[in-house]
């Protein structure tokens, strides 16, 4: 079917106190997966492209995007195509002619006055483009190619008061918040806020996003879409499953050395990683 939009979907779920799963994708083989996890299920999804992807495949962006906009319009249901964690803005200006309907612009590492100013104007030329936009306050850190931030360390969470201000000043149409949780967490103790969650989704009047949600228990994600989140960024809980498989896969085959033994293997535990994140949203 036609590719739909990332603000379509996160705006439905807003409105049924759900939230719609968000995958980063990497390989034609992170594709097939998410959507053969979101068809077993019949429910939308957003596939994700980010910065450090597009630097993984030579610094070109189509040859993926290309791939991911195919496989979205012969799928079964609905899937947005969204640019993620996206700081160069000669990337962030190739987004509407490579199929994308939304980007994340990421200045959450500069100042305030710095992130605003550059969002503000990363939000203007988004929308002349027709591209619903993403941004984040706060720090979550783990990011790639960023120094290492504690999730809990003084400054990193969001301010309600700030992000009010700052989704009005900015433009954005939503805005990813710090409440303890990380990128690129290979073991899921992160703890949330939800206090502060709570006062978040009361003072901001635009849907809320949890980044590295690879690191938070099922019961932490379920309390976090009652208390207001609408999109859920999952990058690492693929990349995991699609490893392991892998490895238990050459463990007991040494002797294989046709990739698609076991990159099918490792797309099939990514499609039941994608199935549960995506069933899990929903309840």
């Amino acid at each position: 079917m036609p590719l739909v939009t990332t603000g379509e979907l996160v705006t439905r779920a807003a409105t049924t106190h759900s939230a719609v799963a968000a995958f980063n994708i990497i390989t034609l083989e992170h594709v097939e997966a998410v959507i053969a996890g979101a068809e077993s299920l019949d429910a939308p999804v957003v596939l994700q492209v980010s910065e450090n992807a597009v630097k993984f495949r030579y610094g070109s962006l189509l040859p993926l995007a290309r791939a991911a906009v195919v496989a979205a319009e012969r799928a079964a249901v609905p899937v947005a195509l969204h640019l993620d964690h996206v700081q160069s803005d000669v990337l962030l200006r190739q987004a509407a002619d490579a199929g994308f309907g939304s980007v994340m612009y990421d200045a959450a590492h500069l100042p305030y006055a710095e992130n605003l100013a550059a969002t503000r104007a990363a939000a203007d030329w988004a929308h002349s483009q027709e591209l619903w936009i993403e941004a984040e306050l706060g720090e979550v850190g783990g990011k790639q190619g960023r120094p290492a931030l504690d999730a809990h360390a003084p400054g990193a969470r969001t301010d309600p008061a700030e992000a009010r201000a700052f989704v009005a000043d900015s433009g954005v149409d939503a805005l990813a918040v710090a409440i303890g949780s990380a990128h690129a967490m290979t073991r899921r103790t992160a703890t949330l806020d939800h206090d502060l969650l709570k006062r978040l989704a009361t003072t901001v009047d635009v849907p809320l996003v949890l980044h590295g949600s690879s690191g938070v228990r099922d019961d932490e994600l379920t309390a976090a879409v009652a208390g207001g989140i609408a999109k859920v960024n999952v990058g690492t809980a693929l990349n995991i499953a699609m490893t392991g498989a892998i490895r238990e896969f050459l463990a007991a085959h040494p002797e294989a050395v046709d990739s698609r033994t076991y990159l099918s293997v490792g797309r099939d535990a990514m499609a039941e990683a994608a199935r549960r994140i995506i069933q899990l949203l929903a309840r």
